[in-house]
């Protein structure tokens, strides 16, 4: 049995924070019921495929039932308001006002099951200037400033490798859900949560941002220490055409390389600020990183203690002995999964369960 055995989520949501949200809770035991419109989570029909599903939909929609309902027809809205009759949590990610002129903003569903936890996840949140404005991950990273910072050699934005937006208010909206749940057991009534991807971002900022926050000037990568200002935190092009990164600013890690390298005279250099005073440290260290290929130098690293690590294509990452070792990768029936990140002591090895075609809802997700 789950930890959230028993919890029902009638999920509205699409693409990837809500499916993320509730994946996360129907991997620990809550029966998860995916409403879809007749085309279905637009997320099934993304490339690449794998046992006749998409496999972003499978990472996503794993242990769910699906349900096809028409909320504009009489029909639909009447199967919706017996699911919500039932639930627990109700999960929305349609643009702000969509879901209330379909007739099942918070207030209605509450005065219908007033332990319904409700959550709505939208890029800006239901009120604010931006509240309607239209935005998908990297919009929103851009509008929280997160791709000023996000720059190449250049100092040009360029395209985030991660959709952290979205993972942002996946996460965030997953743990105000949960601890709505833990009040109703106090209160006895649900409560409404407002999840903006903009919002859940800002926070992942505060280490960057102190002057930007008192009315400085905004923070350059090339002058902050975990942004490309910083030797020992930085990326290295090695003599093969790939890449290595310094992890670990810490004098410690800093002496050790140094050492190493023939080069403690250099070692004072690392506790100097980003940016221009440690240049001659970094130019050292990209010219060293260019006299051995990726692999000669994880051999090389593999007795020092220093914060050291290649650059791993994904295809690399899901054959690493770490994934193997932590089971993060499993198989069955011939399709992947990425096993859950949360795990708790006493439980049995983690099995993945199916995700449903499009409109089948017989899964047992009592786990």
């Amino acid at each position: 049995m789950g930890k959230l055995s028993g919890i029902k989520v009638v999920d509205l949501s699409q693409f990837l924070p809500g499916p993320m949200l509730s994946m996360m809770m129907a991997d620990q035991g809550a029966q998860v019921v995916k409403v879809e419109p007749p085309a279905g989570d637009p997320a099934r029909d993304q490339p690449p495929f794998e046992q006749g599903q998409s496999i972003w939909f499978r990472n996503l929609n794993r242990g769910k039932q699906s349900v096809v309902l028409d909320l504009k027809s009489e029909a639909g809205r009447e199967a919706l308001w017996a699911l919500i009759d039932g639930a627990d949590v109700f999960l929305e990610s349609f643009r702000p006002g969509v879901i209330a002129r379909l007739g099942f903003g918070y207030e209605a569903v509450a005065a219908r099951n007033p332990r319904i936890v409700y959550c709505s996840i939208s890029a800006f949140g239901q009120s604010g200037a931006r509240a309607h404005h239209a935005a998908h991950d990297m919009a929103v990273q851009a509008m929280a400033g997160f791709l000023s910072v996000n720059d190449g050699p250049d100092g040009a934005p360029v395209v985030p490798g991660v959709p952290a937006a979205d993972m942002a208010a996946g996460l965030t909206g997953l743990s105000a859900v949960l601890m709505a749940l833990i009040g109703r057991e106090k209160s006895g009534r649900g409560d409404y949560v407002d999840i903006a991807m903009f919002d859940a971002m800002l926070p992942w900022c505060a280490h960057i941002v102190g002057d930007a926050i008192a009315g400085g000037e905004p923070p350059r990568s090339a002058t902050q220490r975990s942004l490309g200002g910083a030797a020992f935190y930085n990326v290295y092009e090695t003599a093969d055409g790939r890449h290595v990164v310094l992890g670990g600013r810490e004098l410690k890690f800093v002496a050790n390389l140094l050492d190493a390298l023939g080069r403690p005279d250099l070692a004072p250099l690392g506790a100097e600020p980003p940016g221009e005073a440690q240049a001659p440290l970094v130019a050292f260290l990209r010219e060293s990183f260019r006299a051995r290929t990726r692999d000669q130098w994880v051999a090389w690293f593999a007795d020092k203690d220093v914060a050291f690590s290649p650059v791993l294509d994904f295809r690399e990452v899901f054959r690493d002995p770490q994934v193997a070792g932590r089971g993060l990768l499993v198989e069955a029936d011939g399709a992947h999964q990425i096993a859950p990140p949360i795990r708790f002591a006493g439980e049995a090895a983690w099995a993945p369960t199916p995700a449903p075609e499009l409109g089948v809802p017989e899964l047992d997700t009592d786990g």
